[in-house]
């Protein structure tokens, strides 16, 4: 049994090597696919490809974001150079902006952008520069490997709740059988009174009465929906025991709310109206929750 996964979480982890520092943070939200993104100082594009790639692999739902940041730690090789090529393509459109009302750029602002700063960030020998995006790409690997564990550690919290809200609905399909069984009686009785006190000596009403009573029975039928419901009830739980299914949960719902609408408008009784409106919210709350499943 695959253990369920939210999909929020955080993981971190750090390296250094060959005169270089790093750490990597990842961290996701909800999302209704999945899409991972990357930020890192320019020039680490080998790293960018490894990383989305070992987060495609781990993930199946949610945005994930993957930060890295990277620092040269023989300061006596390091230099910093500013880029006028690019610091002036950003002055010109920041000037154009300003003209049209945006707030002037601060120093510090443009020096942050991408590419204005330049540091030695190449290495020189490419087997060297090989083994230094390896141990980047791994120290990625091991951040989401955290934010996997992370959103595991939610996926535990959630397992429970979402247990709950389907033996609910369990709980009130069973309620909503019992009361559906007495519907036939409740319309025949109550289509007779009205039909007695229109025509109580018409020829042939006793007839008349149980035809239209049993095609009205037929109508205000619901086991086919209770049946349906049951059998969501045991397709959710086999869901919330497997990962990830989240997609899967997400059009189960739908189908749970079909079935409690067609209920609702089916019932001819006030108490069976009442077990359909309890359990269009229990689903409702249950389908808030699955919102959170990987």
């Amino acid at each position: 049994m695959t253990a369920l996964s939210g999909m929020t979480g955080f993981g971190r982890a750090d390296g250094a090597g060959d005169g270089w520092t790093w750490s990597v943070e990842a961290r996701s939200v909800n999302g209704r696919n999945l899409e991972v993104r990357f930020r890192g100082p320019h020039g680490f594009d080998a790293v960018e490809r490894a990383a989305k790639a070992a987060g495609q692999a781990r993930f199946a739902r949610g945005q994930v974001s993957i930060g890295l940041q990277v620092k040269r730690t023989d300061a006596g090789e390091a230099s910093v150079a500013v880029n006028a090529a690019v610091l002036a393509r950003y002055l010109t459109l920041a000037n154009e902006l300003a003209e049209d009302g945006a707030t002037p750029p601060s120093a510090d602002g443009l020096l942050a952008l991408r590419g204005v700063i330049e540091t030695p960030e190449e290495v020189d020998d490419p087997e060297a520069r090989s083994a230094l995006e390896a141990a980047m790409a791994h120290t990625a690997e091991q951040a989401l490997d955290a934010l996997k564990a992370s959103r595991q550690q939610e996926g535990a919290l959630l397992a429970p709740v979402l247990e709950d809200f389907i033996a609910r609905i369990e709980t009130l399909t069973a309620q909503a059988e019992s009361e559906a069984a007495a519907q036939v009686e409740t319309i025949r009785e109550r289509f007779t009174r009205r039909i007695t006190e229109l025509a109580p000596d018409a020829p042939g009403l006793d007839e008349r009465i149980f035809l239209e009573a049993a095609a009205l029975a037929a109508k205000a039928d619901v086991r086919e929906e209770l049946d349906r419901l049951t059998a969501h009830v045991a397709a959710a739980r086999q869901l919330v025991a497997s990962a990830p299914a989240g997609r899967k949960l997400d059009f189960l719902m739908q189908e749970f709310m079909r079935e409690a609408n067609t209920l609702c408008s089916k019932s001819a009784t006030t108490a069976l109206t009442g077990i359909g409106l309890e359990l269009k919210a229990v689903i409702e709350q249950l389908r808030e929750q699955v919102q959170n499943v990987e």
